[in-house]
């Protein structure tokens, strides 16, 4: 019987009807993304056509093929666009290579030694047998007829320049160049000599204006009219055994039909990409985020992954419609209900499956993995305490699908083929998209909060309205608890903002963490005050006393379901005792009945101790607000003091042993009630006290008062 208890538990363990959502989500959503392909009519196979099927409307397609292969071929036709640059460089090149071979001429030395110079200037090597022979040539002409060759050289360069040439000419052509430019009446061994001068300073003076260029090309591109084929309403689109074209795809598309084929591996990678997603999603809770690991959460996850699938196949069909489907809502849920690291998981991870399932283009793909990093980080900075906050979220989204959707858009099309009509199309849909998504996560949000009973930031601030039935039963019955309260709040609040813990929620734990007292008010200093009356527990026996004080926190517990208060409370309320002792009442006991007669343990609570940062948050504020408002006119010295001394008092005890808080928090946490409480106290400070007393007077005050 026992073993058979022990299965059962197993087998309901919250680790096991996770993987059992996790299966059962990912076969569902495979069953639904592949419906897309079998809701809508599928008239191909093997791509041929099944049967014949006409137009139901006139449609207009654009034959992407043939437009490009005319663009192309175009492309190739239009004319470079030539400009000329400065040559005045080339011209004083020639005249200084010219004055050297003058004054290399009229050295009175060997012609050996004259050609020897001018092969070293012109940095000739032994290879260059014809500009050797050049060289000679030059060296042995007689003065007149090398000025001759001279102004010959100087009148072919400037009328090869004044034409243009180009790098091309100069690489295949500049002998013909030089020939048809110098004069007719030169020999061979001339214009070798010519050629080789110019050869040496020559450079293009025109080039191909790269700009110009391309402007001109994608204005004869621009003028290039799409290709369409054009399918009048009645008109046949295939025949049947016809092989289908991608234009054919296109219009069948556009009469709703369903151009791609899924058999059993196609199912089966689709459920690959679904179980991936699910499992990434899983894990990560798994490894990174222990706290989300609850049966609600893990189905709450799944009921919105499929929600967001139904939705995808629900569309029409057409990437434009795609672009409507709430992404946005989706991870602002998810933000909401967990955190954003896991939102931005599980959002990438759906996208992705979906879109690789439903072959959804990359433009829409781009548009919402933008979005969605827009609205996680969004969502890092909201304030919750305003409903509103999530338009200004949705208007953001908004904001960044419109410049990813550009960006896509720009990239997918080249500038002279962009349809300017889809994009105004697309981008007034995702305009909406991020606004509707807003909307949808508001409205959704208190009927998952009510469905799965996950406490939301917005479900915990509901709670702070001081109208609440038990913030005002509290008022009521015990109006000392409550200001108490309110103060532990404050306290409580600022600590958790300090080190990092969830401030909301510790603000109201704060706030109901004393509801067990509403039972018996009047055995609470803090109310006894207020209703002018002596101390009860005069009259009873420090057991007794210590037995209805310590059952207020369980008390609390029952208070709080009674009135709905979320679950998440409930730790706040149980836990801000912990196991500690009733230290005045124990105290009283040993002074009644000595203390060979007294356990400790008899007088503990009977409670856990505290099990989150926030737990211990509100466990130190209230002991820490207890005993400095019993402080008369406390100065800033009893004030830490005295923060100090508790804040001891419960890491000795172990009452902090449970909680994930480090030392390090602890010191964050003192200086921020010190900081705090000083501004409360800030009109009763006095001077030069004793501080030793402070210290020796303070664990029998934190004890007394606490209780």
């Amino acid at each position: 019987m026992k073993s058979l208890k022990q299965f059962i538990i197993n087998v309901f363990s919250t680790r096991s009807v996770g993987l059992f959502l996790c299966v059962v989500t990912a076969i569902f959503l495979t069953v639904v993304l592949s419906s897309r392909y079998y809701l809508h009519h599928s008239i191909i196979e093997n791509n041929v056509s099944k049967r014949d099927v006409f137009a139901n409307k006139t449609i207009k397609i654009v034959d992407i093929e043939k437009t490009q292969k005319l663009k192309n071929e175009l492309s190739k036709k239009v004319i470079p666009i030539f400009v000329p640059v400065q040559d005045d460089y080339m011209k004083v090149n020639l005249d200084k290579n010219i004055e050297k071979i003058n004054s290399v001429r009229g050295e009175k030395i060997p012609a050996a030694l004259k050609k020897a110079s001018l092969v070293e200037y012109f940095n000739l090597t032994a290879d260059n047998e014809t500009d050797y022979k050049n060289i000679e040539y030059i060296v042995n002409l007689s003065d007149s007829y090398y000025t001759k060759l001279e102004n010959a050289t100087k009148d072919t360069l400037y009328a090869i320049l004044d034409r243009g040439i180009s790098e091309n000419e100069i690489q295949e052509n500049l002998y013909s160049l030089v020939k048809e430019n110098s004069s007719k009446y030169l020999s061979s061994a001339d214009y070798n000599v010519i050629l080789f001068l110019i050869k040496g300073v020559i450079a293009p003076n025109i080039v191909v204006d790269e700009d110009a260029t391309e402007i001109s090309r994608k204005n004869a591109l621009s003028a290039v009219k799409p290709v369409e084929v054009t399918f009048k309403a009645g008109s046949k689109i295939v025949s049947a055994g016809q092989p289908v074209s991608k234009v054919q795809k296109d219009a069948l598309k556009q009469c709703g039909y369903n151009v791609i084929q899924l058999n059993a591996s196609g199912i089966m990678g689709i459920f690959i990409l679904v179980a991936l997603a699910i499992f990434s999603c899983a894990y990560y809770i798994e490894k990174y985020e222990k706290k989300f690991k609850r049966k609600a959460h893990y189905a709450l996850i799944s009921l919105l992954m499929s929600v967001l699938a139904l939705l995808s196949i629900a569309l029409p069909p057409y990437d434009f419609y795609v672009l409507f489907l709430p992404v946005a809502a989706f991870t602002m849920l998810i933000s909401i209900f967990l955190n954003t690291t896991t939102a931005i998981i599980a959002t990438l991870s759906l996208l992705c499956a979906i879109s690789l399932a439903l072959q959804v283009e990359i433009l829409v793909l781009v548009t919402f993995i933008f979005g969605a990093f827009a609205t996680v980080f969004s969502m890092e900075s909201i304030r919750f305490n305003n409903r509103l906050e999530l338009t200004k979220v949705g208007l953001i989204t908004s904001g960044i699908y419109v410049v990813s959707l550009t960006g896509a858009f720009f990239l997918d099309y080249n500038l002279d083929e962009l349809n300017f009509l889809t994009y105004w199309k697309n981008l007034i849909a995702v305009i909406v998209n991020g606004f509707a998504s807003s909307i949808i996560a508001s409205g959704v949000l208190p009927l998952l909060e009510s469905m799965f009973k996950i406490s939301t930031p917005y479900g915990l601030l509901e709670l702070a309205n001081t109208n609440h039935p038990l913030l005002q039963k509290l008022q009521e019955k015990a109006p000392g608890t409550h200001h108490h309260s309110q103060m532990v709040a404050i306290l409580a609040e600022a600590a958790a903002e300090a080190i990092g813990a969830n401030p909301i929620l510790t603000r109201i734990g704060a706030l109901y963490h004393d509801v067990g007292k509403i039972n018996r008010p009047l055995f609470f200093v803090e109310n006894q005050s207020y209703y002018g009356i002596d101390n009860p527990h005069d009259q009873f026996s420090p057991k007794f006393s210590k037995m209805v004080i310590t059952t207020h926190p369980r008390d609390g517990v029952e208070k709080a379901k009674e009135y709905n208060i979320s679950p998440a409370i409930y730790p706040f309320i149980l836990e801000h005792h912990g196991d500690s002792i009733a230290s005045y009442f124990y105290n009283e006991a040993i002074k009644q009945e000595g203390a060979e007669n007294v356990s400790e343990d008899e007088y503990r609570y009977n409670a856990p101790k505290p099990s989150s940062k926030e737990s211990a948050i509100i466990m130190l504020a209230d002991s820490v607000e207890s005993a400095v408002r019993s402080l008369k006119n406390p100065t800033y010295e009893e004030i830490d003091a005295k923060i100090n001394a508790i804040i001891k008092a419960k890491l000795l005890d172990g009452q902090l042993s449970d909680s994930p808080v480090t030392l390090k928090d602890l010191k964050t946490i003192a200086a921020t009630f010190n900081r705090v409480l000083k501004g409360m106290h800030h009109q009763r400070i006095k001077y030069h006290e004793d501080m030793e007393n402070i210290h020796n007077a303070s664990t029998n005050e934190v004890n007394r008062d606490e209780n």
